[in-house]
């Protein structure tokens, strides 16, 4: 017998449109239809929402922790299974799990764990975020210096044997440690290469967007900045066509008017995409952690290191949400496509994310008109609000 029901008054957000007075069907765990509500069949069950939208879930490429757990210090598939559960509550419907530069025995564990976590097909797992180890020390950021290195062809060989093993891989690599032809490989392996934390300029983006590399991490953090004869890795993120680009929408690590000058300049295909960098802290109220045995502080919605580095987001999706549209200003239909439709492009996973349409993915998000959190589905089963699965 299939599990087939229809979620009913509110508004419809497809990822591209608005439909009012429409039903959401779900069956077996994908979208069926959207109906308009008088010619839903009678033997479908109803839920009436009682207002608010329903929007495709949100889809974090960048989520170091959660849950009080980071993936680096406890590379496993339980940590990955608490991390996810944690961002859930937060629209949060499938994400990649971040590993932060770390030795090679770290990142092989985190291999297994993100292989181990799909095979149990843990709910909201994409699949895995290698940010470094091949970085720029000098644009290092809370990396610790000591463990980022050049890639070597036994790196290049295991990120593509960890691509065999893994739904999704992205990688954040500098082009001050890896060369273009190692990118070329990378990809044509399927593996997603992203420009972050380095000091590059624009002509070096455009040879490895040429090799490649389609999306560039956290953007106007840890790169080469915007001037006025040197466009910087930051200026390539926003011209260059090819790439997305995350953005840390907290109004701590970029500010306001540099997001509407990056949002209005976008050139595309690629777009400009919400993430969070969250670190443990998400869904819990501890005031610090350690990542790679150094301390991390949370004070006033900011994480950082002793010195003042910041290190990661104290960040969610829906207060990423919030603050582009309502700061920001940008049209409601638009943030939420930077939340949802857009990182499932960057990842080439909208054939089943980030959209309502036959046989995709029923992670649905129930808002209120306020834009607080009600309900959210993973795959059909109900994850967070009300009567939801434990």
């Amino acid at each position: 017998m299939s599990d087939r029901f229809a979620l009913t008054g509110a508004r419809i957000f497809d990822g591209d449109d608005w439909h009012e007075d429409h039903a959401l069907v779900v069956r077996d765990g994908l979208v069926e239809a959207i109906l308009p509500t008088g010619a839903m069949p009678s033997d479908i069950g109803a839920v009436d929402m009682g207002g608010g939208m329903l929007a495709p879930g949100f889809v974090d490429i960048q989520v170091n922790g959660g849950g009080g757990v980071m993936l680096n210090d406890h590379p496993d598939a339980a940590s990955i299974e608490t991390i996810c559960r944690a961002h859930a509550p937060f629209g949060t419907t499938a994400l990649l799990v971040t590993l932060i530069t770390d030795t090679p025995e770290i990142t092989a564990a985190a291999v297994a764990a993100g292989e181990e976590a799909t095979s149990r097909r843990v709910p909201g797992f994409l699949g895995l975020h290698l940010e470094g180890p091949h970085l720029s020390i000098a644009r290092k950021g809370a990396h610790d210096p000591a463990l980022i290195r050049p890639m070597l062809d036994a790196d290049q060989a295991a990120l593509i044997a960890a691509r065999q093993k893994l739904p999704v891989l992205l990688t954040t690599v500098a082009p001050e440690s890896v060369d273009p032809q190692r990118v070329s490989a990378l990809t044509e392996a399927g593996v997603i290469v992203s420009l972050g934390h380095s000091d590059s300029g624009y002509a070096v983006a455009t040879t490895f967007a040429a090799a490649g590399a389609s999306v560039v991490t956290h953007l106007f953090n840890a790169m080469s900045q915007i001037g006025n004869r040197e466009p910087g890795l930051a200026g390539a993120a926003i011209d260059i066509g090819a790439f997305f680009a995350g953005l840390i929408a907290d109004g701590i690590h970029v500010d306001p008017a540099t997001i509407r000058i990056a949002l209005s300049a976008k050139q595309g295909p690629g777009k400009i995409v919400l993430v969070t960098d969250a670190m443990a802290t998400i869904g819990t109220d501890m005031t610090a952690f350690t990542l790679n045995g150094r301390t991390i502080y949370r004070k006033e919605g900011s994480l950082r290191l002793a010195d003042g580095t910041l290190a990661g987001a104290d960040l969610d999706m829906i207060s990423a949400v919030r603050y582009v549209h309502r700061v920001i200003g940008l049209d409601l239909s638009e943030v939420l496509r930077m939340a949802s439709l857009y990182p499932a492009q960057a990842i080439g996973q909208s054939h089943r994310l980030g959209r309502f349409a036959n046989g995709t993915a029923a992670d649905i998000v129930a808002l209120s008109d306020g834009l607080d959190i009600s309900s959210v589905w993973i795959g059909g089963k109900k994850v967070f609000g009300v009567n939801a699965s434990s």
